[in-house]
């Protein structure tokens, strides 16, 4: 069983993830803010990171660029309401896997999310 984190701030949005995602069978931990998302990442065994750029206390970015200079190599995805290409490329150079913008169709998540994990 793969289990998925998802660290996104806005409930509504992590509820709807979170739920699509054990219909179709994944286990999922949701964190509130990066530094709990790097927390959880460092204390348990994470298949993927479905990441928000725009969280508390410590943004996606510099979860990202944590985690990948720790040597961390599980598939992160980022989610993101921010449209900006550079954002896009600067995430991908950083070690993100994909990059979804919001709003999306969970069928593209879901796509998304099982290319990282084959």
């Amino acid at each position: 069983m793969c289990q998925i984190l998802i660290a996104e701030d806005e409930a509504r949005l992590a509820a709807f993830i979170e739920k699509g995602l054990r219909k179709k069978g994944f286990t999922t931990t949701i964190a509130q803010d990066g530094l709990q998302a790097i927390e959880l990442v460092q204390a348990q065994k994470i298949d993927l990171l479905l990441l928000d750029l725009g969280l508390p206390l410590i943004d996606g970015m510099t979860v990202l660029q944590k985690l990948r200079g720790q040597g961390l190599q599980i598939p992160i995805i980022v989610v993101t309401a921010r449209t900006d290409e550079r954002e896009r490329r600067e995430a991908l150079q950083a070690g993100a896997n994909g990059f979804i913008t919001k709003p999306f169709r969970f069928s593209d998540l879901l796509i998304t999310v099982q290319s990282c994990l084959d």
